[in-house]
This record gives structure tokens, C-alpha cells and sequence, in this order.
């Protein structure tokens, strides 16, 4: 316990006229108390954690054993003790031999590192756990992806297509998809892209294959059609293209 409660003195860089200030208790007093020959009381040991910002708890538990070591120290010394404590108000102080108090300070010492180690123990285990669950996540996503593309022959070979068009009143359809203001980009794939591939080809623009993948054939494609409709040429399928792909006269 003396050998924490030094350690909470010097990291906060206090010396025992501050703490004397900040904890009621004299300076004299401290100096005793982190000297080892006197017992700090309960309320000191308190004070002394909140200013360190430390667990009062884990303080108390190494006065409580301090306590135990200082009342069977007291029991064995026979005879009055041979110095009298400078400040009364906090009760009899026994000066203890060097031998005993060194005794106090390694047990101290020992609980605090059992302490600390199962600390470390706890977060040692719980971070194995954590790398275990990511482990685990990846190795699922990695076994769906491989079940869900291994099957599908479209991930090796692009499946082509059949263009059906037909005439519903002024619109021109190829039986893939109604939609007139999606807009299909470079990258996509789909049944909007098959559409658009198969109106290209009926307004005589070939995209390529009709296989659902706007690759750069189709970008070529789209632009081609743009400048020849007096359109924005960007190589992007949205309204004004779908609505010129629908009305284009075939090719």
C-alpha cells in the first residue's frame, strides 16, 4: 500500500504540503504515512485515490491487509512504543521495525501486481476472443461468396441474350424492361442494360453482344446514338436516351 500511495504522490507531483492542503491531514502526518511508520487511516487512503485518480477500491483492499500486518505487529511489540506521534488528532502512531514494514510494503507490492496481471489476464482474453469472432466472420463471407458465385456460370461467361422488340402505340419495347428513366451507366448490369443494348441495335447502333453488361462497347454505343439524336453526348442512358431509344426508327 506505501509503495502505491508513493506512486500516486510522484505521478501527480505532489508534495506532502500539497497534500497536507488538498487532504486535511498535516504535513507531518503524510510523511509518516509514506515513510511507513505510521498507518494512514481509511479517509487519507481515500483522499490520496481521488486525487491520483486511482480505484479507491483497490486501495482499501491493501489497507485492509496493511491493517491486519500493523495490529499483529502491534500485538507481538511489547512495551511502549519507542516514539510518540507528532499529531495526536490522528490517534497513536507505533514507530514499527524496518524488518516488518518491509514486510507490509512486499505484500502490498505482491497484491498489487496479482491485480494488475488479472487486469491484463482479462483484456488478453478478451481481445483472443474478438480475433476469434472476426476470424470466424471472414471465413463465412468468404464460404458465402464462394457458394453463391462458384455456382453461376455468368461470373465466367456473359450469357447472351434475346432481343423481342415490339411496338405499344408510339414506344418501342424489346421485352426486358419498361422503364423510361433509369439511368444505366458504364459498370452496370442488369435487365435495363439488356433493354437498352437490344433498342441500340433496332436504331442500327451495335452495342456488341446483347449479354446485360454496359461494358465500353455499349458506352461507344450510347454515344454514337447521343450525337446522331443531337443529344448531351456522355455515354449514360437516362431519360432523354431512353425516350429517344423508344421512338428511334429502326436502323
Amino acid at each position: 500500500m506505501i509503495v502505491r500511495l508513493r506512486k500516486l504522490k510522484d505521478r501527480g507531483e505532489l508534495s506532502t504540503r500539497q497534500l497536507a492542503a488538498k487532504t486535511g491531514y498535516s504535513t507531518r502526518s503524510w510523511e509518516r504515512y509514506l515513510g511507513g511508520r505510521s498507518l494512514p487511516p481509511r479517509e487519507a487512503v481515500e483522499a490520496m485515490a481521488r486525487i491520483g485518480g486511482d480505484d479507491p477500491a483497490r486501495l482499501l483492499v491493501l489497507h485492509e491487509i496493511a491493517a491486519e500486518r500493523w495490529a499483529e505487529g502491534r500485538t507481538a511489540t511489547t512495551g511502549p512504543p519507542p516514539d510518540a506521534p507528532a499529531a495526536p488528532e490522528h490517534g497513536p502512531a507505533v514507530r514499527r521495525p524496518y524488518g516488518r514494514s518491509l514486510r507490509v510494503t512486499v505484500t502490498a507490492g505482491a497484491v498489487a501486481l496479482v491485480l494488475s496481471f488479472s487486469a491484463v489476464l482479462v483484456l488478453a482474453v478478451e481481445l483472443a476472443e474478438t480475433r476469434a469472432a472476426a476470424e470466424a466472420a471472414r471465413a463465412g463471407a468468404v464460404a458465402a461468396t464462394t457458394d453463391t458465385a462458384a455456382p453461376d456460370p455468368a461470373f465466367l461467361l456473359p450469357a447472351l441474350y434475346t432481343c423481342r422488340p415490339e411496338r405499344t402505340g408510339d414506344l418501342w419495347y424489346a421485352g426486358h424492361s419498361r422503364t423510361r428513366d433509369t439511368v444505366v451507366a458504364y459498370g452496370a448490369r442488369g435487365p435495363e442494360v439488356i433493354e437498352a443494348q437490344c433498342l441500340l441495335r433496332r436504331a442500327g447502333v451495335s452495342p456488341g453482344d446483347v449479354d446485360g453488361i454496359f461494358g465500353p462497347l455499349t458506352r461507344r454505343a450510347v454515344k454514337r446514338f447521343q450525337d446522331r439524336e443531337g443529344l448531351a453526348v456522355d455515354g449514360i442512358v437516362g431519360p432523354c436516351t431512353w425516350r429517344a431509344l423508344r421512338v428511334a426508327a429502326p436502323g
